[in-house]
C-alpha cells in the first residue's frame, strides 16, 4: 500500500509538470502564428465547433478527428499532443487502478483530463487558424487577442467577453504645426472600438457628424459633441457598435476644411 501511494503521489506531481510545460508550449505556438501569418502557412481548419462543455477529452478528440478535413492542418501539434498525453495518462490510470483494487483501496483517477482545458487548446487551435486565414482585418485581429490570452493563461470565459478585443484610436484635432485639420483624417475601426479625439493646436474644437453621412437608424445626437473642447489635451470618446462610414467635421472650422471620416467594419 505505501508503495501505490508513492507511485499515485509521483504521477500527480508528473501531471502537474506536465501543464505547467504545456502553457509554456501554448505562448510560443501563439508568437509562431504571427510569423505564419507573415509567411503565408497553408490554411485548412484545424478544429471542430463544440458547444457541450461537459464532454470528456477522448469524446472531444473524436469530433475533432470527425470534423477535420482531410490533408495537412495548419496547427496540429495542439491535438497531436494532447492525443499523445491523453493516451499515456489513460495507461497509468489503468495500471494505477488495477494496483489500488488489487491493495482493496478506495479508487481515484488521476489520469482524468480537464475537459475545460481541452475546450481552451481547441478554441486556441481555431484562433490560430483564423489570423492566418480570415480576410477580415478585424476578425485577424480578435482572433490574435483570444488566441494571446488563452496562451497566457487566461481562462476561455474571459477572452471570449465582447469587449476582450477592443482597441481605440487616436485622432489629433489640429496638427502640430497649427493646420486646421484631423490627424489622421481618415481611419477604420472594428464594431465595439472606440475613438478617442484629443484637442491638439489651434482650438477650440469640437466633433460634429454629418446626420447625412451616417449609418441608418444611429442619430447625430449620440455620437457628437455638444461643446468645444478649449484646453490643450482635452479628450472626447466615443465607442461605435453600428457597422459603416461616417462623416464629421470641426463646426467652428469646417469653413477651413476641417472634416473627418470613419469607418466601422
Amino acid at each position: 500500500r505505501s508503495r501505490t501511494a508513492t507511485g499515485a503521489s509521483a504521477e500527480i506531481e508528473l501531471i502537474s509538470t506536465r501543464s505547467r510545460l504545456l502553457n509554456k508550449m501554448l505562448y510560443k505556438i501563439a508568437v509562431c502564428a504571427l510569423i505564419a501569418a507573415t509567411h503565408g502557412a497553408p490554411t485548412l481548419d484545424a478544429a471542430a465547433t463544440v458547444s457541450d462543455g461537459h464532454w470528456g477529452s477522448d469524446e472531444l478528440l473524436e469530433a475533432v478527428e470527425h470534423d477535420a478535413p482531410h490533408g495537412r492542418e495548419l496547427f496540429p501539434m495542439l491535438i497531436r499532443a494532447h492525443k499523445v498525453r491523453a493516451s499515456r495518462d489513460r495507461a497509468r490510470s489503468a495500471s494505477h487502478t488495477a494496483d489500488v483494487a488489487r491493495a482493496g483501496e478506495p479508487m481515484m483517477s488521476i489520469g482524468d483530463k480537464n475537459p475545460a482545458k481541452t475546450l481552451e487548446m481547441l478554441q486556441l487551435n481555431d484562433e490560430l487558424n483564423t489570423v492566418v486565414k480570415s480576410d477580415s482585418m478585424c476578425s485577424r485581429r480578435h482572433a490574435m487577442a483570444r488566441a494571446a490570452g488563452l496562451a497566457a493563461g487566461l481562462a476561455m470565459a474571459q477572452v471570449n467577453k465582447p469587449g476582450f478585443a477592443a482597441a481605440t484610436k487616436m485622432v489629433k484635432l489640429g496638427a502640430d504645426n497649427g493646420q486646421l485639420v484631423f490627424v489622421p483624417d481618415e481611419i477604420e475601426i472594428c464594431k465595439g472600438d472606440s475613438v478617442t479625439w484629443t484637442n491638439n493646436k489651434a482650438g477650440p474644437h469640437n466633433v460634429v457628424f454629418d446626420e447625412e453621412a451616417i449609418p441608418e437608424g444611429v442619430t447625430q445626437e449620440s455620437i457628437s459633441m455638444d461643446g468645444l473642447l478649449n484646453d490643450e489635451g482635452a479628450t472626447f470618446t466615443k465607442k461605435f457598435d453600428v457597422a459603416g462610414s461616417y462623416a464629421y467635421y470641426c463646426e467652428p472650422h469646417r469653413g477651413a476644411g476641417m472634416n473627418g471620416a470613419l469607418t466601422v467594419a
